[in-house]
């Protein structure tokens, strides 16, 4: 009896289980996503079919001939929100909005749902993770109250999909996006199939009725949006949500927008009455003192476009240990590093290396771009000599491991922003262009040059090398 030949229905198929992309065989790599060990069997491998064309629904017009006022921007009522949108919601878009548990996302697009809603534009705030009581008390707190703002707790898609035609909202809230499933996909809530499933039908239904959609996700312990990567890919804005949930300071980041920049930042306070923007958040990062202080300078930073004054602090203490401690709180650690070997060799600062060394910023605020470095290197020389920087100092720059302060970008805003609150003198690389009026810039080329403001006559490092030379 002749053995029966497997037909392309019975042959298996593969599926990759981030992007969706689909093989007749066994790849250990994705060609589409580049994720390695997603691809998995899931049935008959799919046959081959042609598609004849079909009729139009709307006929191709000239660029220049279609409506372009369909997209215009809606303002949400919270100005920070919309600048990082920019300008507002536009019908029709769909915005995930991603963060750590417990940094405000509900909090935020809370008062959101309250702002935007008018007797024109519906809000719909849907929430699959607490109940309708719990989220009417965060209401209350926050004074998110609207006659024209409805709440729902359901977690089926097609429940959700009856607001909809219920309601008829303007703006669709649903917290979040992990907690809904439809009863037609098998799989749980939050799995890859149902976020896929639901994200896919709210996206249909916004379109479709020029509807704005802002879905919360979920993220990993790494910090990355949960779900499949196409996820990223079929909303038009992804927002990141970011914040030590110790400190009042929140920033929403764009990483993707189809309407608008994706380097702008809102500046977010959350305290006990909710969260409110911060057009100045500058104020956060600084401390008022009447005298300056050993150990503290003062940089500007660029969050996206926006220039920020922040301060670094530094300590140094005698080391009771062979070791010495080397501690930083919203600083790299490997910079603080680099800049700890510049000062000791460039700089011929040798009491760092036998004491500990505190680093740290004010307010919470993160510093990672290579323009802090200067201001990190003069704490330090500042802490280690006992000795203040001068009053009203800003010092920008990056600092290379030959000593030499290097350009950055932006200096010219920075300076715009430092003059703006009362800053009289700065430190910046050569050629900074257009200086404010009434600001003195001194321009340094190495660390030599940036050191000697520092007054000689109070540093301890001398002293010290002439007690180890004896």
């Amino acid at each position: 009896m002749a053995a029966r030949t497997k037909t392309a229905k019975d042959r298996p198929s593969y599926r990759c289980t981030e992007c969706g992309w689909q093989t007749a065989k066994w790849l250990g790599r994705c060609p589409e996503c580049q994720a390695w060990g997603t691809i998995e069997e899931y049935g008959g491998a799919p046959a081959v079919r042609t598609t004849a064309p079909g009729r139009v629904t709307t006929s191709a017009l000239p660029i220049g001939q279609v409506d372009g006022r369909q997209a215009t921007a809606r303002s949400t009522g919270v100005p920070e929100f919309d600048r990082v949108l920019g300008g507002g919601l536009v019908p029709g878009a769909v915005v995930l909005l991603a963060g750590e548990p417990g940094v405000g996302k509900s909090t935020l697009l809370l008062d959101v749902a309250a702002k935007s809603a008018s007797e024109e534009h519906r809000t719909l705030y849907v929430t699959g993770e607490e109940s309708a009581s719990q989220v009417r008390l965060r209401a209350d707190r926050i004074h998110a109250i609207h006659d024209h703002l409805y709440l729902a707790a359901e977690t089926d898609l097609a429940a959700v999909l009856g607001h909809l035609d219920a309601v008829k909202p303007s703006l669709l809230i649903l917290d979040s996006v992990q907690t809904v499933a439809s009863p037609e996909i098998d799989g749980a809530p939050g799995g890859m199939a149902q976020v896929r499933e639901v994200a896919g039908a709210l996206i249909r239904a916004s379109k479709e009725r020029g509807m704005s959609t802002l879905l919360v996700g979920h993220v990993t312990k790494d910090g990355a949006i949960a779900g499949p990567r196409l996820l990223e890919h079929l909303v038009d804005v992804v927002l990141h949500f970011e914040g030590d949930r110790h400190a009042r300071l929140r920033l929403v980041r764009g990483v993707k927008n189809r309407y608008g920049t994706t380097d702008e930042v809102g500046c977010f306070e959350l305290h006990d009455e909710g969260i409110t923007g911060l057009a100045d958040p500058s104020g956060l990062f600084l401390t008022r003192r009447d005298e300056p202080v050993p150990g503290t300078c003062l940089t500007v930073t660029l969050e996206g476009r926006r220039p920020l004054v922040a301060e670094v602090q530094a300590l140094t203490v005698d080391s009771q240990i062979p070791s010495p401690r080397r501690t930083t709180s919203g600083l790299e650690t490997s910079r603080v590093s680099m800049m700890l070997a510049v000062l000791e060799q460039r700089g011929r600062i040798s009491a760092l290396g036998k004491r500990d060394i505190y680093s740290a910023t004010v307010g919470g605020v993160k510093l990672s771009e290579p323009a802090a470095d200067l201001a990190v290197a003069l704490a330090l020389a500042s802490a280690a000599s006992d000795t203040p920087l001068p009053k009203n100092l800003v010092a920008i720059g990056e600092v290379g491991l030959a000593g030499e302060v290097r350009r950055v970008t932006g200096v010219q805003r920075r300076l715009a922003e430092a003059h703006r609150l009362g800053f009289t003198h700065a430190l910046v690389p050569a050629d900074p262009g257009k200086i404010p009026p009434g600001m003195k810039v001194l321009e340094v080329a190495d660390m030599g040059d940036a050191l000697r403001v520092l007054p000689r006559s109070r540093r301890r490092e001398a002293p010290r090398e002439e007690e180890d030379r004896r």
